[in-house]
């Protein structure tokens, strides 16, 4: 797979200095997690599955997500398991432009039921969303994954979803996260990411967060996500990609606080109603969550609406000054300190060394920007505007 695969040549050079590399789907798991960028969802329902997969992925989706699980309603299941089936079988993984495609089931039974379906000559299959993800249930899961991997030939990935009980309630979390640490450990080489669950841990309080606030504005949920990404998200062998929560909402309402994106930016590329158009599609308050969700060590999106693509994936390019920093930090093996280039910043070269890392390796993924090129460029050359 391949981000921003889409734009024209001319303007992929425009962009960046370094253009996003090609991603190996076989290879190392830590390269496609930090890839994934916007994972978009779709029902497992819809009557044109096949043609929605492709259509978005030659938009630039490179991880799409058929849905079993809440997306569909109990007496359309059967239904809807059978189109997922025939859909993975009658494309082919060119024909989503090598992007990666999964399926979020409701029970191990169902991973089960799905591979036994198809052929092992069918490669469209990147593997399995496990929602409501605990220590207790998740194993089944993981082992039907296993046991799907080896009919077919080659390697299915999981990704889990935490979004229940055990780890949202204070009294059980630690414990749970432990115990869910130490089972995915155990499967760590078919483990791609941890996704977040937020709709669901809001649900379990009688909250619906509002489309003026983030998810770290809502503290209980907050807490969560912050429990989670220090439990798995440690930058070290006991650490996995923790990719961040849905974003929800996608239309026009009137707005109760100022809208979060600054009018500078945009001035100076010329894009005032281009902002606007953000702001009334409340994509304001997206781009400042996905922000947020890069500050609080987590990576990608789970996204409901083609929309919320093009935010996610402009915000995760490296900038060029990032790039040269975490250039710098990585060239010495020594500690201390070291002024940036940018002349605006001191890079400490011990506690910054991780945070280099992960940014060479979003590089590859989504490339570098030029010089003096921002988010405001990306987003209006990937809307389209």
């Amino acid at each position: 797979m391949q981000h921003f695969r889409h734009l024209e040549p001319a303007v992929v050079e425009r962009l960046f200095l370094r253009a996003p590399q090609p991603i190996d789907t076989s290879g190392d798991i830590a390269v496609i997690a930090t890839g994934l960028g916007a994972t978009l969802y779709m029902p497992a329902t819809r009557d044109d599955l096949s043609e929605t997969l492709v259509k978005r992925s030659s938009e630039g989706v490179c991880s799409l997500v058929i849905d079993l699980e809440d997306a569909v309603a109990d007496h359309y299941l059967e239904q809807a398991v059978a189109n997922a089936v025939d859909t993975l079988g009658s494309l082919d993984v060119a024909d989503v432009f090598g992007s990666l495609v999964f399926v979020r089931t409701r029970t191990a039974e169902q991973v089960r039921r799905i591979c036994a379906a198809l052929s092992p000559s069918t490669n469209l299959l990147a593997g399995f969303v496990i929602p409501k993800f605990t220590a207790e249930r998740g194993g089944e899961f993981l082992d039907e994954i296993a046991a799907g991997s080896e009919a077919l030939g080659r390697r299915l990935l999981a990704m889990p979803v935490l979004e229940s009980p055990e780890v949202v309630f204070r009294e059980t979390r630690d414990s749970e996260l432990v115990a869910i640490r130490d089972l995915l450990h155990r499967h760590r080489e078919r483990v791609l990411a941890v996704r977040i669950g937020a709709t669901d841990m809001c649900g379990m309080f009688g909250i619906r967060r509002d489309r003026d606030l983030t998810i770290y504005d809502v503290r209980v949920v907050a807490d969560v996500i912050s429990a989670i990404v220090n439990h798995l998200g440690r930058s070290n062998d006991d650490g996995f990609v923790i990719t961040g929560p849905v974003w929800e909402y996608f239309a026009d309402h009137e707005r109760m606080f100022r809208p979060m994106l600054r009018q500078t930016p945009f001035a100076e590329q010329e894009a005032v109603r281009f902002r606007h158009q953000l702001v009334s599609h409340d994509l304001d308050a997206l781009l400042r969550e996905v922000a947020l969700d890069r500050a609080n060590g987590i990576q990608g999106k789970t996204v409901i609406h083609p929309s919320h693509v093009t935010a996610v994936h402009a915000l995760s390019a490296v900038t060029h000054e990032e790039y040269h920093d975490a250039v710098d930090i990585l060239e010495s093996d020594a500690g201390g300190v070291r002024a940036s280039g940018y002349g605006n910043k001191m890079n400490e070269l011990g506690p910054h060394r991780n945070w280099a890392r992960q940014t060479v390796l979003r590089a590859h993924a989504f490339g570098v920007t030029n010089e003096g090129i921002t988010f405001v460029d990306l987003l209006t050359e990937l809307a389209g505007r």
